[in-house]
């Protein structure tokens, strides 16, 4: 991946500063073209000026040979940096260019061959011509005796030194090239520390992937960064956290269920083997406790099975209700558990999102538990509202209470605080469970010897714009 990255920076860099270089490039040298042409055009301009307006110096009188135009022209005619002149009469080299002139073009011999086999019939007024010491551009302007009513002709040649001329614009394009390797190698390195850098939560993934195994999922993704990949790291570690909560979750529920089923099974298998079979009240009393021994098993398995699925998402399933009659019909249901004076001492007067089967059973669980630790005839006290934005919903009972040191672990499983009180121990545990599914938690208070107060607190998103009479009391 690192080098899969990089690459992709590298090859997109230089294909940046290739296209960037090579436009300029090409443009420089699309201005010195046109920068060579317009020095050649300068010179014949100013040269058919001098034919056309100029005075011979020695007479004062227009030209009277075209060999003395020529001559007068390269001595006053100042060259560009790159350009020499040449003077010819009736067809041969007659005259150079002065000695203040750089640019020699009586060096290049076949220049020199080229220039005296020139045609001027020949169209265009700029040619060039390369010859094995550098490419020239030149201008050719013959001065025919007719033109100029003499009796020889002339003719005036300026040339400029293309490669000359070009080789700033090259050194300059050499000068980019190796700016331009430098910028790569630099655009590397960085490019590989910086890649390295992103990319680390994603090796540290690896690694924290191959370290993972179904006995050990305690590794997590070292995270500093801000960036997307960090993002993804942190969302890893979550799916982590999440998975090794699930398999937390499956082994307690394996520990629990071989816990608590091996006593049942042992009481059957005990009683099974002690059976007579021609002993009829025998085989009834054992049919009987086996009977009850698996409806304790079967209510186990279920409680457990409720516990386990309390970690999908898919455990509640909020739906819009009317909190008032929700609680009107957990009252009625309750009333039926035991003999007992009880009271709706509060209902809640709004609507609210919750799931109505699970927060019922919560509910219900709360109020059995009261019976069981209550006595015959004593109060309980059920009530709702809505406050601060969340449904309390509670069970007050005038039981025996729970003494301090016990209000840590009631709501884990399997905990009881009187053995002498038959159940599984889960009751509270699942009550939790369905509370933290909607989002909210259990409170209890409770004083030994005058009663416990147990309330379900679930936030709720309200359809009122605001709480309007969410609590109203019962008499």
């Amino acid at each position: 991946m690192r080098a899969r990255v990089l690459g992709a920076v590298l090859v997109l860099t230089a294909f940046g500063v290739l296209i960037a270089g090579v436009s300029a490039h090409l443009t420089n040298r699309d201005r010195t073209e046109q920068s060579i042409t317009e020095v050649l055009l300068r010179s014949v301009t100013e040269f058919q000026r001098l034919a056309t307006d100029g005075e011979d110096p020695e007479t004062g009188e227009p030209f009277a040979t075209a060999s003395r135009l020529v001559y007068v022209a390269l001595q006053r005619m100042v060259p560009a940096a790159d350009e020499g002149m040449l003077g010819y009469v009736d067809g041969r080299r007659r005259w150079d260019a002065p000695v203040t002139v750089a640019v020699r073009l009586e060096e290049d011999p076949e220049l020199l061959a080229h220039l005296d086999a020139y045609d001027p019939s020949q169209p265009g007024t700029v040619r060039r011509v390369t010859t094995s010491t550098t490419t020239w551009s030149y201008a050719a302007v013959p001065v025919s005796s007719t033109a100029l009513d003499t009796p020889d002709s002339a003719m005036f040649v300026a040339a400029v030194d293309v490669d000359a001329v070009f080789e700033p614009v090259e050194a300059t394009f050499r000068t980019f090239l190796l700016f331009a390797l430098a910028v790569f190698v630099l655009v590397g390195i960085v490019g590989w520390l910086v890649a390295g850098r992103l990319l680390a939560p994603l090796t540290s993934l690896r690694r924290t992937a191959q370290a993972i195994t179904d006995s050990d999922l305690s590794q997590r993704i070292e995270v500093t960064g801000d960036d997307d990949v960090s993002e993804l790291a942190r969302t890893v570690n979550a799916m982590l956290d999440r998975l090794e909560a699930a398999f937390s979750s499956q082994r307690e529920l394996l520990d629990d269920v071989s816990h608590e089923l091996r006593t049942p099974l042992t009481v059957l298998r005990g009683n099974l083997e002690l059976l007579d079979p021609h002993d009829v009240d025998d085989v009834e009393a054992t049919r009987t406790l086996a009977l009850d021994e698996i409806d304790r098993m079967g209510r186990l398995v279920d409680d457990l099975t409720l516990l386990a699925g309390a970690q999908r998402p898919d455990f509640v399933q909020p739906q819009h209700e009317d909190l008032g009659l929700l609680t009107d019909d957990v009252f009625d249901k309750a009333r039926l558990l035991g003999d007992r004076a009880w009271s709706l001492v509060a209902r809640a007067d709004a609507e609210g999102t919750v799931d109505r089967q699970r927060l019922t059973q919560a509910w219900l669980q709360l109020a059995a538990n009261a019976v069981k630790f209550s006595a015959e005839g004593s109060a309980v006290r059920i009530g709702s509202r809505v406050r601060d934005g969340s449904l309390e919903a509670w069970v007050a009972d005038e039981g025996r209470g729970i003494e301090p040191a016990d209000l840590e672990r009631i709501f884990d499983r399997f905990e009881r605080t009187d053995r002498a009180v038959t159940g599984s121990g889960l009751g509270l545990a699942i009550v939790s469970a369905i509370a933290r599914a909607h989002g909210g938690k259990v409170r209890v208070e409770s004083e030994p010897g005058a009663g416990s107060t147990f309330t379900i607190v679930i936030p709720l998103r309200m359809s009122d714009a605001e709480e309007r009479a969410t609590e109203k009391e019962i008499t």
